[in-house]
């Protein structure tokens, strides 16, 4: 069973297109995950850590967040924001050319 996995993902890499989706999709991963590690310079990180730390069993929405962050913002980390202000812009964008067609 091991051994047809194995078959089957030294394959995958025979493929040259195949091959290169599959090292830029696991480079973009690896990047976001670094940037949920370098902290916003300015901030005390310290506060939210403890915050985060100290919630017993609560903790709300922040929580919550912070999970689907990757644990970014427990760290106040640069990539704590997600993909949120990227659909932001997407969606102003997409509105704005319907109002500014130019």
């Amino acid at each position: 069973m091991f051994r047809s996995i194995a078959n089957t993902f030294t394959n995958c890499f025979k493929i040259p297109e195949l091959k290169s989706r599959i090292l830029f999709t696991m480079g973009v991963l690896a990047i976001c995950r670094l940037m949920t590690w370098i902290r916003i310079p300015g901030l005390n990180g310290e506060a939210l850590t403890n915050f985060f730390h100290n919630s017993q069993g609560g903790g709300g929405v922040l929580v919550l967040y912070n999970t689907f962050a990757g644990g970014a913002l427990e760290h106040c980390a640069i990539g704590s924001l997600g993909i949120m202000p990227y659909i932001s812009a997407t969606i102003i964008i997409q509105l704005l050319t319907a109002v500014c067609p130019n």
